[in-house]
């Protein structure tokens, strides 16, 4: 795989999961990660998990439900620390309580609404001028398979998701005539705390590990990917949400 030496990556998600192993990866391909999580425990632990691999991070704790203004600023506070940002990968995730959707909570709305499309909307705002301004600026967005088939109890995730897709591929139209690619990556079924808690009786040892689809996702960071605008789905997914 071609290297990303000199790039600055911004990973959110980056305590645990699908996003700490794609902190991972693309450290190990020579970029500069930003790592921003809502724990910090579990950014130290992606951060000697690069460290130990030879790789260099920032970490920066971050609540997305409840710090808005502090993630309006990331991008200038990116731009005065380091210059530039090369990459963003957009793994945070908030599933909220699965129920009927006349059942949803104001508050579990909030969140999940927060965390899954308001932030995309922040995210696309403070980091594009940077992204636009890179020579190869790479973006990805982690959606799932429940926005191609709505299902029962599902309504505030997969809405929110649903919601984050449009945005996301709007501004991938808009970016047809630049030098930024924006894709959709799709995981699948992955071994994470988030689907333990959507499936309590699953056996994980059956499901891919996040450094498995970590390695997809760095892919899509190269300067070698040319698409924009596109759908990924896991090569080694199986068709469930």
């Amino acid at each position: 795989m071609a290297r990303l030496d000199g790039r600055i990556a911004l990973v959110t998600g980056a305590s645990r999961g699908i996003g700490a192993a794609s902190a991972i990866a693309l450290a190990r391909l020579g970029a500069h990660v930003v790592a921003t999580g809502r724990t910090e425990g579990g950014l130290a632990e992606t951060d000697d998990a690069i460290r130990e691999r030879g790789g260099a991070a920032t970490l920066l704790p971050l609540d997305f439900e409840t710090e808005g203004e502090q993630l309006d600023a990331i991008g200038p506070n990116l731009f005065e620390r380091f210059g530039r940002l090369d990459i963003l990968v957009h793994a945070a995730g908030a599933l909220g309580r699965l129920t009927p959707a006349p059942h949803i909570m104001p508050d579990d709305w909030a969140r999940v609404v927060a965390v899954n499309l308001a932030a995309s909307w922040r995210l696309i705002r403070t980091t594009a001028p940077l992204l636009l301004a890179a020579d190869a600026g790479r973006a990805v967005f982690l959606t799932s398979g429940i926005t191609q088939k709505p299902t029962a109890y599902w309504g505030a995730y997969g809405a929110t998701k649903a919601g984050m897709e449009h945005l996301v591929l709007t501004w991938a139209e808009e970016l047809r005539t630049t030098r930024l690619r924006v894709n959709l990556f799709n995981p699948g079924p992955v071994a994470t705390r988030m689907r333990r808690a959507a499936f309590p009786g699953e056996d994980q040892a059956t499901l891919p590990k996040p450094a498995d689809v970590a390695l997809e996702i760095a892919a899509l960071c190269l300067e070698t990917e040319t698409r924009n605008g596109a759908r990924v789905d896991y090569a080694g997914s199986r068709s469930r949400a």
